[in-house]
Formats: structure tokens, sequence, C-alpha cells
């Protein structure tokens, strides 16, 4: 398998002096509660929004607590569409607003006050192949910037770089329901690596799963008894290579079941997939992934929580990745180790069954140590629209094609789990339903 070229565009170390005349903040505010953010903005991509730890004057050493402030992943043709220029555009930069006060808006009422902006030049060219700093170190910023008086601007610290990073794309040539083919994706040439048969039986779990993986690993991570009132269960998707033997498997166990007087799966009752790998003639645990619908004021999304199953356990599991997807708009399904400023890269253990939790994540979906950064990301539609995935991985994370495949069965976990949490007053497509069914 040849990769697809990707860089990881990381803005971090952020901090911020102000002169003695010019700071706003009452001596009150410490430091470590510093009301200072940032936006920060490239072409053509959603703008992020960074906290800016606030640095006294008189400080001369930076920090030797760093953090990051913000990712930005770039295809080739991102690249591209960067790097393209015409008579009214200007070479490409990342820009960076900095404001004080707070980063939202109460009542409609803005409370924050732009202090002053930053552009840093970004020259993409060679970063495909070697990493490359665009800056790292102090610069004057506001007023009193670039008139030689150090003293009499504002001060900040940030560093900005680029890496290789590598991904294998995959997409499903039709929606997972429909037992798709699944294409490798290198420049213009698509080529076939995996089939996928989904599978959809009216009865408690999974058949095939229930005999061939021993019950204590159903009793952990699922639930095999018999639920009242609504309930979606008994789907399953097995990924196949192309002598067909299959490599992975994803199916529920846990169904999804509306809350009592709701026609919602709720976060306090998610339903639940376990990811599988085959191995020693039987299919082995590599994953969990729980689902849910968030709904309140103007949220509607689908909830979710991925765990990896720790090698050698049977009930600990290390949480990779938790956030949600809107159920309007679709988005992005995606696992980042320890590299998320607000959350996102989760990387934390919890056990079930008395496991201990404290092992690295997967170097691969079979084990081993792993470097923080991005693991894999899969697109999910919204509600109602044709969803073929697509799934990037990144080559850290991939040895053998068995590999690649898990990461293909937990993205179609995924998009499965928008339907999963449909609203159960709404009509689920016929691929979807029993044939006893006609809805959810």
């Amino acid at each position: 398998m040849d990769p697809c070229p990707f860089i990881r565009l990381t803005i971090s170390n952020l901090a911020l002096k102000l002169p003695l005349a010019a700071k706003t903040t009452s001596s009150a505010v410490h430091p470590s509660s510093s009301p200072y953010f940032c936006k920060i903005k490239l072409k053509n991509f959603p703008p992020q929004t960074a906290a800016i730890p606030y640095i006294p004057p008189e400080t001369t050493n930076f920090p030797e607590i760093q953090t990051l402030a913000a990712t930005f992943h770039l295809s080739s043709s991102d690249i591209k569409r960067l790097a393209s220029r015409s008579v009214f555009a200007s070479k490409p930069s990342l820009k960076i607003f900095i404001y004080t006060g707070s980063a939202g808006a109460a009542c409609g009422v803005n409370s924050s006050r732009l202090l002053a902006e930053v552009s840093v030049p970004l020259d993409l060219s060679s970063t495909q192949s070697k990493p490359c700093v665009f800056h790292n170190g102090w610069i004057s910023v506001g007023k009193g910037a670039g008139v030689g008086k150090a003293s009499s601007a504002a001060q900040f610290h940030l560093n900005v770089k680029a890496e290789p990073d590598p991904r294998f794309v995959f997409q499903f040539d039709g929606e997972p329901e429909c037992s798709p083919q699944v294409v490798q994706i290198q420049g213009s040439i698509r080529q076939p690596v995996f089939t996928c048969k989904f599978s959809c039986r009216n009865t408690t779990g999974d058949r095939t799963i229930r005999s061939s993986v021993p019950r204590s690993w159903l009793n952990s991570f699922g639930s095999e008894r018999e639920r009242p009132g609504k309930e979606r269960k008994g789907w399953s998707i097995t990924v196949h290579d192309l002598s067909g033997s299959p490599v992975a498997m994803a199916s529920i166990v846990t169904p999804f079941v509306a809350s009592p007087g709701t026609d919602c799966v709720s976060r306090s009752n998610p339903g639940s997939w376990l990811i599988l790998r085959p191995g020693d003639g039987t299919w082995k645990p590599w994953g969990r992934l729980e689902a849910w619908r968030e709904r309140g004021g103007a949220t509607d999304g689908l909830g979710y929580r991925f765990e990896l199953i720790l090698d050698g356990s049977s009930g600990a599991g290390m949480v990779l990745a938790e956030s949600s997807i809107s159920c309007h708009r679709g988005g992005k399904f995606s696992i980042e180790l320890g590299s998320s400023p607000a959350g996102g890269g989760v990387n934390r253990s919890r056990s079930r069954g008395g496991g201990s939790g404290g092992a690295s994540p997967a170097n691969s979906p079979r084990g081993g140590s792993v470097p923080k950064g991005f693991v894999m990301a899969a697109s999910v539609e919204g509600e109602g629209k044709c969803s073929k995935p697509c799934v990037e991985v990144s080559v850290q994370h991939v040895s053998c094609m068995e590999d690649a495949a898990a990461y293909v069965a937990l993205s179609a976990a995924v998009d499965l789990s928008m339907d999963a949490c449909r609203l159960f007053n709404q009509r689920m497509r016929k691929e979807l339903c029993h044939h006893s069914e006609s809805i959810g």
C-alpha cells in the first residue's frame, strides 16, 4: 500500500507579555487565569480558538510547560489551493488574532476586544518531505511594534511548524449498510482492497460473534438480555480482504434503546459496538464504541466514545476519542492522541471487571507504544444523507492490511451509529430493518 502525502501544521507554546502601562487586567487577576485568547485562521479551514497564558513582563525564561494550541491537517490538494496565487492573492500565511475578554458572547453581546494581529508566512513547498519551523520565539505585537522600542510593545510567543504526516486513505464505494467495496485512494488511482458484508439479524446480538467469542467478552462489553420497548440490535458489518477472508468486524453488543418516555437514545444509556479482529481461530475484541443522541437547546448531535481494549485484559479500556458530530451537518470522527488543547485528543484509561488501564495506546491495532499525534479520521454524513465514509489512517498505525481493516470497521460502526441513534418515531431505511420491521 502506498500512502498519500499529508502535513500536520501545529501552533503551540503561546504566551503573552504586556508592558505595565498597557496591562488592562486588575492586580486581582492571577496569571494562571489569563483573560487572553486568540483565533487562529488558515485559508479554507475553519478557525480555531485557544487560550493564551499571560506571563509577567519581568519573566525572562519561557515556562517549561508547553502546550499545543491548534492543529491543521493538510492534504496535497489543500497545499495546492493555499499555494495557488492570482493577481489579487497574497502568499499563504497563518493569521492569529489576539483578544482580551471572553471568547464567547453573552446574551448576544461580544465582550472581547482585539489587541493585536499576527501573520506568519508559510512556505509549504518542501514540508511533505521534511519538517519545517516557520516561527519559534517572541514577536512584538500591537501598538509600539516595529518602532524599535520593544519595551512599549506587547510580546507574543508562539511556535509554528509543519511535519510530514503521510496517511493511507480509503473510501467506501457505497453506504456501509449496502455491503460495498472499500477502495484505497492514491492520487487519481482507486484500487479495491476490501469488501464489506452488512447483516441485520432479528436476534439479541450476532450469532456469529456469540459462537466464536468467549461469553466473558460479551458479559464485559455488552448485554445479551432482552430489553423491553424500542430498540435497534443485531447489526454487524464484516470486512473481508480480496481473497474473501474476514479481517475485521463491528457488531452491536449493547442494543440502542429509546430512554423511557422518549424516542431518543440517551447518554446515560448508550448503545455500543464491539470492534473485533481475527486471531488464534476466533474473534478477539480490539475496541469498543459507545454512541448516543445529544439533544438540548440548539444541540442535536451524535455523541460517541471510543476506547481501545488493552491486550491481555478482559475489562480494561483506554478512551481514545470522545466528542460529538452534528446530526444535521455531519462531520468527522477522529482520534488524535494527546494533542488537543480542548480535550478532543482524549487519552485516559478506565476499567470494567477489575482490569488495569495503565498501558499505552496501540501502535497498530495489535498493540505497542505510540507517539502522540494523528491516528485516524473518518467522514460522517448527517441524517438522511448518502454516506460513503472516507477514512484516513496514519502510516504509523498500519503495519499490515489487517490493521487498516480494523479502522475501516470502526468507521463503519460510527457511520451506522448515526442511523442507530435516529429518533424512534422516524422511519428507517429497509436495509437497516429486520424482515418483520418497517420502522426502528
